[in-house]
């Protein structure tokens, strides 16, 4: 066959979605040599990727994401190739492309939380985009041969919205890194503090107690009540430090003017060098989100030998399991309360370290690419 894969999200600065489509791309280049694929990039990660095996083709489609261009040109690009089979690894496929294609859908947040506040744009140009958006994933589910949810979440998700026939989705797991554990290394990183645009170098050693959170500020991450927490924190720990990890786009840059608050430091985007750093000499990763599909950046600060504690919403109690401490999102002071035991209570570190070592291992991001070759021939 040739397979095509839309990799126009492929690479970590499109976060989650890209680090699924760098990771589903580099592993079946390592088990599949029968099929042919073509690779669709964006000029702006064109050099992202370069093919290590024949049978792995670039394809220029440097059309901008839900964008009309998407829409009208994406579709003649595919065609023009001759492609077989599609793979979407998102929801956008453009509403006017009809050969068989497979879809991954990682959640319905828009679905779930339709708010304006996850937007820039204004309000009634803001409609008009979700009333697009839902246009194009009805469009996408009916048409698609096959639909990949990443958790049992998103699929039971997916038949509540959408009338769908139960045998098209399949739930194949995302992937987990492999496990780092410890290290005492002291990283010399670059933070900007309480919301200030100056930047100054602080080194980051053992006797500094800091909680974590990596990823973006969405509305629905809830990094308002993760420091509304923290601040009812502070008041027993009062050198306890949050430190915010995401490239500093709209939503970080209203976060910082909003909630400003004293020992809460913004980093900027950091790669994954220093990343690691960062995880392996906190104290705890804390994970506040309201809504997720899959929950992949409490798995990386278990790989990192961190303990979790994490929100109990949605699919993320599914993916855990046993390897984090729960709270309830909507509840600062429950938060607060979680995280302190956490922080105090040694045995419970050490259990829920062990435990993240042990959960990592059922995900694998070469069992979710070999899942996808199985779905593709059943196309």
């Amino acid at each position: 066959m040739r397979i095509g894969i839309d990799a126009r999200f492929f690479g970590l600065k499109s976060k989650g979605l890209g680090r699924y489509t760098q990771k589903l791309i580099e592993n079946l280049e390592l088990i599949d040599s029968e099929n042919e694929y073509l690779i669709f990039l964006r000029r702006e990660n064109w050099d992202e990727f370069c093919p290590k095996s024949a049978n792995f083709k670039k394809i220029l489609a440097d059309y901008r994401w839900y964008s009309l261009a998407e829409q009208i040109f994406m579709p003649f690009c595919i065609r023009k190739n001759k492609v077989d089979l599609m793979h979407f690894p998102h929801f956008n496929v453009p509403i006017f492309y009809f050969k068989p294609f497979v879809i991954t859908i990682h959640d319905l947040i828009l679905r779930r939380f339709p708010t304006h506040r996850a937007s820039t744009l204004s309000l009634f140009k803001y409609w008009i985009k979700n009333f697009g958006y839902r246009l194009v994933i009805w469009s996408a589910i009916k048409k698609a041969k096959k639909i990949i949810a990443v958790s049992e979440y998103v699929k039971e998700d997916i038949l509540k919205f959408y009338r769908v026939d139960p045998e098209k989705i399949q739930v194949v797991y995302e992937g987990a890194p492999e496990m780092t554990g410890h290290s005492s290394r002291i990283a010399s990183l670059t933070s900007a503090s309480d919301g200030d645009s100056t930047r100054s170098n602080r080194n980051i050693d053992d006797k500094e107690k800091y909680l974590l959170y990596v990823g973006n500020a969405y509305p629905h991450k809830n990094l308002e009540k993760l420091i509304d927490a923290f601040e009812i924190l502070k008041k027993r720990h009062p050198d306890l430090r949050l430190f915010l990890v995401g490239e500093d786009d709209y939503f970080y840059r209203r976060l910082k003017l909003e909630k400003r608050a004293e020992g809460v430091f913004f980093y900027g985007f950091v790669p994954d060098e220093k990343l690691a750093e960062l995880y392996q000499n906190a104290s705890a990763y804390v994970f506040a989100s309201l809504c997720e599909g899959f929950g992949l950046p409490p798995l990386e600060a278990m790989a990192h030998g961190l303990p979790v504690a994490c929100s109990d919403a949605t699919c993320l109690p599914e993916i855990l399991g046993q390897a984090a401490i729960y709270f309830d999102a909507n509840d600062p002071g429950g938060m607060a309360e979680k995280i302190n035991q956490l922080l105090d209570d040694g045995l419970l570190r050490e259990k829920l370290i062990q435990n993240g070592f042990e959960r990592i291992k059922r995900y694998s991001w070469r069992k979710m690419s070999e899942e996808a070759i199985t779905l593709y021939k059943a196309v």
